[in-house]
């Protein structure tokens, strides 16, 4: 069972008519009670970190996520700013994240971007894969696109836990991995086959 946790923010009904377009169960997670069942997590989030922090801390989820995540070592996958608040600290704000990978979120460098509108970075680009052996990438390639909405990216404190980037005017992570942890900038759930393939892959780690 896949729980899909509601605090707030994100595209909560996309995510899951994704898994029910893949007969993959899921539950929208807006108690804790929800979670009895649930062997995966995603937690996703639109807008601003000082916002999606406070929602969630606020939501009556984040403990009960917290132990599942860190002491039963449930898969989770982090969308948008749901991938931020998994880091430590955020330029756009001034709350602390969860900690869960360390890093701090960056607003992008625009200073090489020529075109007059630089952010938010959004549509489609393409994303390089560094770590080809990680199971949510099977059956997506370097090159492939997806969807991206964001002005701040995840600066890993450690590279290695860094599984895929995308560029934007810099070289930046879209994509971070730490043990049962997961954390991806762009938008599966936006992005068509290869994010069906993404959230697919995700389901069967």
């Amino acid at each position: 069972m896949i729980g899909i946790i509601s605090y707030g923010l994100g595209n909560i009904n996309a995510l899951s008519n994704v898994y029910k377009s893949l007969d993959i169960p899921n539950i929208i997670v807006d108690k804790y009670e929800h979670l009895d069942k649930v062997k995966k997590i995603i937690l996703p989030g639109v807008g601003a970190f000082d916002d999606a922090i406070n929602q969630f801390n606020q939501s009556g989820l984040r403990d009960p996520v917290e132990k599942m995540v860190l002491n039963k070592n449930i898969p989770l996958l982090g969308i948008c700013v749901g991938m931020q608040i998994l880091g430590d600290s955020s330029d756009e704000g001034s709350e602390k994240g969860l900690g869960w990978i360390n890093g701090e979120i960056k607003l992008i460098d625009t200073s090489n971007i020529r075109h007059q509108t630089k952010l938010p970075h959004m549509g489609w680009n393409s994303i390089s894969i560094t770590n080809t052996n990680d199971p949510l990438f099977n059956n997506i390639n370097s090159g492939d696109r997806f969807y991206f909405l964001h002005s701040y990216y995840f600066e890993c404190e450690n590279n290695q836990q860094v599984i895929a980037e995308s560029n934007y005017g810099i070289d930046f992570s879209c994509a971070v991995k730490l043990n049962n942890i997961y954390g991806v900038q762009f938008h599966p759930e936006k992005s068509l086959k290869n994010g069906i393939q993404l959230l697919y892959n995700f389901a069967n780690l």
